[in-house]
């Protein structure tokens, strides 16, 4: 199949239904532009033909009896100018109001495609590169709707009405110029063929700039600290040296379309110069018919050059939708069922059974791990680095999906319910808070948007974060900045604690959640956890061990395998795992 019509039909397919939804105001804009054409570019320079022929038939007659029609002809001249004018009024407002909507629905339906992917496909992918592409999909389908009504239509349209005059009055003409013409489109649809392959590479350079930057703009701390701006300003400039190679190779290719175009255009206009010379001499043609084929030569040969240029650019916006689209046709990795049971969730008895896990086919995770939590259970997970702590709390919110066995939760397959119905049902605290550029009560609210300002204070002072937000200039109305910069470590770990405070849900998974606070801070949100914990299922992943004393059940992991668990005091009479980490602790050496 053609490469360029198959990436056409492939992009059309997903921007046509939200074009559908404003049927009517497509459908209208061409008839507009159309009819714009047709009366300030076909029928005008007629009307000039008409009178050239009168002036130049006149002889020797008195002028004033050629007065009515020529006062005719100037007046049908003005009608048609203003009509086309009024026309392409209408038209420039009815496409502003088109597009419009359609640049909103667009952005709406790429924020959806790309919210539905799995915790994996953001792991993999630049958020900064991601932004991009989703920016330059909107962008690229106002470039492509602006060069389909204005060029591509008004072409056709143009081409067509002048090939009908021509073979009224002038067959010969009409010939060579649909010959011609059929010569140049086929030229420039060959070269852009070739073109988008060119434009391909370099939106996907582009994107790689845009990716490399916003990584470097996120870590910018790491870069300083570590006096590493010489060597990722060299690392920038091979990605920018490569996108400068692919993208001036793009524009060089177009460069000599541009000539290739010119060239024929400039024959065409010779030919037709030399033709109507001729047909006039030999008196096959008037005065007028002389002056209207210059005229639509020249009118035409301008819509052909814009033609040509418009390809180039139709062929840089595919392109550039194209990186979107690939996204938009891939698979999310985690996927409701299509049937979903109903969320029967209250409990919160947890179920791991034979669970097998592991990440894009490496080493296993698990293999044949299993785990029971009762209702209201308190529970903490030790382990090493790479042990499964934080991974446990990735399948049980469905960020990543088991390879084998199942996870029950009050006896539900959670792959059985819908996403969101899973997550509504617990509340999770991750190791590394990010927060929403809005302000801290918005933060806060987050995960019960219908919670009162009185419900929110309550919270934070729970979470022991009243006391600095009390402190800001603006209090809880403060902007916390991209990523929630604005704030310390430990003052966005306490806001993220409120915010799972407030959330009313029967399960609770705590990702190391004091790992940015101070021992002070600690022991004060250890109390508000403490109570923070009645009557829900707990999972507490902790680095300190002093924080899980007091768990119904410590489980300690090792490679994926549960190799102890018992209370905080049983662990330490066995003297195992367990009190080799308390005693290297306690003992100062971590």
């Amino acid at each position: 199949m053609d490469f360029f019509m198959f990436n056409f039909r492939k992009t059309i397919s997903y921007i046509w239904p939200t074009i559908m939804k404003y049927r009517w105001q497509f459908w209208v804009i061409f008839i507009l532009y159309g009819s714009r054409i047709l009366v300030g570019n076909i029928l005008s320079p007629l009307f000039y033909k008409k009178i050239i022929d009168l002036i130049s038939n006149s002889g020797n007659i008195d002028r004033t009896i050629l007065s009515p029609s020529l006062f005719h002809y100037v007046i049908l001249i003005a009608v048609t100018l203003v009509s086309g004018q009024i026309i392409a009024r209408l038209g420039q407002n009815l496409v502003s109001k088109f597009q419009a909507s359609v640049i909103r629905d667009l952005h709406d339906l790429s924020f959806a495609k790309l919210q539905n992917h799995s915790y994996s496909f953001f792991a993999d992918n630049f958020s900064g590169a991601l932004v991009n592409k989703s920016r330059k999909f909107v962008r690229a389908f106002e470039m492509m709707h602006d060069i389909i009504v204005d060029t591509f239509w008004n072409t056709f349209v143009a081409f067509s009405g002048m090939f009908i005059v021509f073979f009224i009055q002038a067959r010969s003409i009409a010939l060579i110029f649909l010959a011609m013409s059929i010569v140049y489109v086929s030229i420039i649809f060959l070269m852009s063929r070739k073109k988008i392959e060119y434009d391909l590479a370099r939106s996907a350079a582009d994107s790689r700039v845009t990716g490399y930057l916003a990584d470097t703009i996120t870590n910018v701390m790491s870069i300083k600290s570590s006096s590493a701006l010489k060597r990722e300003i060299n690392g920038f400039k091979k990605v920018t040296e490569n996108e400068y190679f692919l993208r001036l190779r793009a524009w060089l290719f177009g460069n000599t379309q541009n000539a290739i175009q010119g060239a024929i255009l400039v024959v065409v206009q010779i030919i037709a110069a030399f033709l109507t010379a001729h047909l006039w001499l030999t008196g096959q043609i008037s005065a007028g018919m002389f002056l209207l084929v210059q005229s639509y030569t020249v009118m035409i040969g301008g819509y052909f050059w814009d033609l040509g240029r418009a390809m180039s650019k139709f062929t840089e916006a595919m392109s550039d939708m194209d990186e979107m689209v690939e996204i938009f046709k891939k698979t999310p990795d985690i996927l409701d069922d299509p049937k979903p049971e109903t969320c029967k969730i209250k409990e919160g008895v947890i179920e791991i059974k034979n669970i097998s896990f592991d990440y894009d086919k490496g080493a296993d995770v698990f293999l044949n791990f299993s785990l029971q939590i009762k209702s209201g259970e308190k529970i903490g997970l030790v382990g090493h680095s790479g042990s499964g702590k934080t991974t446990i709390t990735k399948l049980l919110m469905r960020f990543v999906d088991v390879c084998d066995g199942s996870i029950l939760v009050d006896g539900q397959d959670i792959r059985k319910i819908k996403q969101d119905d899973l997550r509504k049902n617990i509340s999770f605290i991750s190791q590394e808070p990010v927060l929403f550029h809005r302000s801290i009560k918005d933060n806060i609210a987050y995960s019960w948007p219908s919670a009162t300002d009185e419900d929110i204070i309550e919270v934070a002072k729970k979470a022991h974060a009243h006391e600095f937000i009390s402190e800001l200039h603006l209090g809880y109305e403060t902007l916390v900045g991209e990523r929630g910069i604005k704030l310390s470590g430990g003052e966005r770990q306490r806001v993220a604690i409120a915010r799972a405070m407030l959330k009313p849900a029967p399960i609770l998974l705590l990702d190391e959640a004091t790992s940015s606070l101070d021992s002070i801070s600690e022991s004060y949100i250890q109390d508000a956890f403490n109570e923070l914990m009645k009557g829900k299922t707990a999972i507490v992943i902790a680095h300190r061990l002093s924080t899980i004393q007091k768990m119904d059940r410590i489980i300690v992991l090792d490679h994926g395998k549960i190799v102890e668990e018992g209370t905080h005091k049983q662990l330490l009479e066995k003297k195992g795992f367990y009190a080799d980490l308390w005693n290297h602790q306690t003992g100062g050496f971590m």
